[in-house]
């Protein structure tokens, strides 16, 4: 696969981890680059797993149909996630105290949900014949580097539009994951 190709991927299977990660810096108390590279590192490392295990799975099959339900998953977990954040945005008022970071559970969760896309990614790239080693690496660092900036970005918006930006993030998520459902 080209250099070209595999960037080209790698910035596409980044772009939901920095919509979500806007959403969640926005919701944290003044992040500071500590809680960014950990959130990015986090969502890094998930994406850049998901490909390599839809890889084994697309080199192991040679039919998708274990793959049936991943647009869901991959849904219910961006619409779950996104209404919480929608609802956490529309119920804080000004004075209310944000959190100073998220859990890492949340942060996996969160990373799952939108790495599912590269899951299919690596299926593809199993059933072309394509290595994944090289790819899986580009996405790992795109969305890193991705999802940190996102956090930092959001963390500028939340000083100012924190709810209003959270609210967004949600209902952004919610966006994506019905994307992923209808194709």
């Amino acid at each position: 696969m080209s250099p070209f190709a595999i960037v080209f991927i790698a910035l596409s299977m980044s772009a939901d981890a920095f919509a979500a990660a806007l959403g969640k810096g926005a919701a944290l108390d003044r992040p500071p680059l500590g809680e960014a590279l950990r959130c990015g590192l986090i969502f890094g490392l998930v994406e850049a797993v998901t490909p390599v295990v839809g890889w084994t799975l697309g080199a192991a099959a040679s039919a998708g149909a274990y793959l049936v339900a991943d647009d869901w998953i991959a849904f219910a977990v961006l619409a779950a996630i996104g209404i919480k954040m929608i609802h956490d945005g529309l119920r804080r008022t000004a004075g209310d105290d944000k959190p100073k970071r998220h859990s890492a559970r949340l942060l996996v969760v969160t990373a799952l949900g939108t790495s599912i896309d590269a899951l299919a990614v690596g299926v593809s790239l199993a059933l072309l014949g394509v290595g994944i080693a090289a790819t899986a690496l580009a996405i790992g660092f795109a969305t890193f580097a991705m999802a940190t900036l996102g956090i930092l970005l959001g963390r500028a918006l939340g000083e100012r539009f924190g709810r209003i930006a959270e609210t967004l993030g949600g209902a952004g998520l919610i966006v994506i994951g019905v994307k992923i459902l209808v194709g």
